[in-house]
């Protein structure tokens, strides 16, 4: 009997443009993405490196590009968030314990309150009995500590337990620690189908 779900974010409630951001970050003159850009990400979600030395070091592969526009393409991958989905969420908390589990950074999560205001995303944190974002726990998917970390907070049952994700890595990884999961596929399915795949 399941009577706790832990969701992702992005993909799963607000809907992702991730091409956006390699396009807006094309124009200010990269080549392509690096292993460096990547480090500074990896670095950035777990809040291991501050805002200015994330931002620095894009500045240092976009020598011509101002902060604003390497913000600007950083977040291009953010698009909307269907009220839909914040009704779904709503009326899911009335039965079930929600959590939410996102790999993300300071500044994604700072424009998307920003985007949708205040009324909008206290709403939706509120179905939340505590929402964990990577900076700011240290921890990201799909490294088991991750999972692990709401599992040993809320005391929670992996077997009464539903992860939604959609990414497989991620899946696999709660899979492998005894949680149910859902492998969302985007652009397929919703995150509001969710009665529909016999999973509750």
């Amino acid at each position: 009997m399941i009577d706790t779900i832990i969701f992702d974010f992005g993909d799963i409630f607000i809907n992702l443009n991730k091409q956006g951001t390699i396009s807006g970050l094309q124009k200010l003159g990269l080549k392509e993405w690096n292993a460096e850009l990547d480090r500074l990400n990896l670095l950035f979600e777990t809040g291991d490196i501050s805002y200015d030395d994330f931002v620095s070091g894009f500045q240092e592969q976009l020598p011509n590009a101002s902060i604003e526009e390497i913000l600007e393409a950083w977040n291009a991958v953010l698009a909307d968030f269907p009220s839909y989905r914040l009704d779904f969420v709503k009326e899911l908390s009335k039965k079930y314990r929600l959590f939410l589990l996102s790999n993300t950074d300071s500044i994604h999560i700072a424009t998307f309150e920003k985007t949708v205001g205040v009324p909008f995303y206290t709403d939706f944190y509120n179905c939340f009995e505590k929402v964990h974002f990577s900076f700011e726990i240290g921890k990201r998917k799909p490294n088991a500590n991750s999972y692990q970390h709401l599992i040993d907070e809320h005391n929670l049952v992996p077997e009464q337990t539903l992860f939604v994700d959609d990414k497989k890595e991620n899946t696999d990884a709660a899979a492998a620690l005894g949680l149910h999961v859902w492998n969302l596929q985007v652009g397929q399915e919703d995150v509001v189908d969710l009665f529909t795949k016999g999973l509750l």
